[in-house]
This record gives structure tokens, sequence and C-alpha cells, in this order.
């Protein structure tokens, strides 16, 4: 079967008996997960996910921003009629609990995302049941519905634990090209983004 079977209520990946412990971790990955997972993926597909629309409606006090001067990432926003396109990554079975861990650290390091085990349709048509990390929209972090002018201007000068804001949209938006997914929100960014930083060098 490649439905995971994941314990979220107590943080451990375990079954009930090694059968269990054997079925598939899959990650659902939009973002950063795309060009920069962590962990050694197993198998990758393209997939899709109904209900939520990837969007940088999240302020990023860490990787990509600080407390005084906050960046912005991709989180995956709840829209009834949206579909947002990714991939679902397969964890390695025996490395499936240092994965789940390894993810919390790095996706739940505030508690501005939300671990949920969702429904991914693959492009064989299969649905598997993937970890996806989306944005509470009741957390202080939220800033979904921000005009794209104003996210570019935060993405431009944004700087955090991880690198600059821009290396993070510039690799996301070429690596969703790559996979054949493009999003026409983060190419307008993108240009943006580099008139901006560019403006400013001059």
């Amino acid at each position: 079967s490649s439905r995971p079977f994941v314990c979220l209520r107590d943080g451990v990946y375990r079954g009930a008996t090694e059968r269990t412990r054997r079925m598939a971790l899959w990650v659902f990955g939009y973002g950063s997960l795309l060009w920069n997972p962590g962990f050694e993926v197993g198998v990758q597909e393209h997939a899709r996910l109904p209900g939520y629309a990837r969007s940088f409606c999240m302020r990023s006090i860490h990787h990509r921003g600080t407390e005084a001067e906050p960046g912005l990432v991709l989180a995956l926003d709840e829209q009834p009629d949206a579909v947002c396109e990714g991939l679902a990554l397969r964890a390695r079975d025996d490395q499936a609990d240092a994965v789940l861990k390894y993810l919390r650290e790095r996706e739940l390091i505030s508690s501005a995302y939300v671990e949920k085990l969702l429904p991914v349709t693959l492009a064989d048509g299969r649905t598997i049941e993937a970890v996806t990390y989306v944005i509470d929209a009741a957390h202080v972090q939220y800033c979904g519905g921000l005009p794209l002018e104003e996210q570019a201007a935060i993405i431009a000068r944004a700087m955090g634990g991880r690198g600059p804001n821009t290396e993070y949209l510039y690799n996301t938006t070429a690596h969703l090209d790559e996979l054949g997914i493009p999003d026409a929100e983060l190419h307008w960014l993108r240009d943006r983004v580099r008139q901006l930083v560019d403006n400013d060098l001059a």
C-alpha cells in the first residue's frame, strides 16, 4: 500500500507491526522542498493537491527574514476552488522516522505551519496521502492577500538565517519551470524583484 502510517498525536512515525513500519511516508513539496528537500528522496512524482493555493502568504522571521524585517515564504493557503501542483516525495522506508523528525524541526520552527495528512493525486491517477505543511490563517505570521508589488518589495530586501529572500524566490521559480509546473504569479514576482534589486545596485 502507498498509504502512509503517520501518528501525528505523539510525534512518532510508527506502526504497530513491522509490516506497518514499512508503509510509505510521502511528503508534498510545493516550495523549497522542491529544490532542497534535505533528505534522500526514494521516489518523486508530480502531484496535485486540491483545496489549497501556493502563495507568499507567510512572513518569515527565521529562514528568509528576521523579526525586525520579516521576509516572505511560500505557504499553502486553504481555498476551496484552488489546486496546487507540486511533487510527492517518498522518503526511503528505512529513513521515515528520521525524515519526519527533520521536517518537523525545519517546518515547525514556529507554529505558523500546521502539519496535515492530505490526499494528493499523482500523475498516473493514483491518490496517496502525504504529509503537508499548510499555513495557519489565524497565526500572526499569516499575510494572505498582500499586493504583488508589496510582496516584491519585501522579497527584494529581506535576509534571514538561510540567506536572501531573493534566492528562495529565484530557486523555487526555476525548479517549478524545470518540472513543467510554471507559476505565472511567481514569474511576475521574479521579474519585478530583479528590477528592484538592479535599481538598488545601480
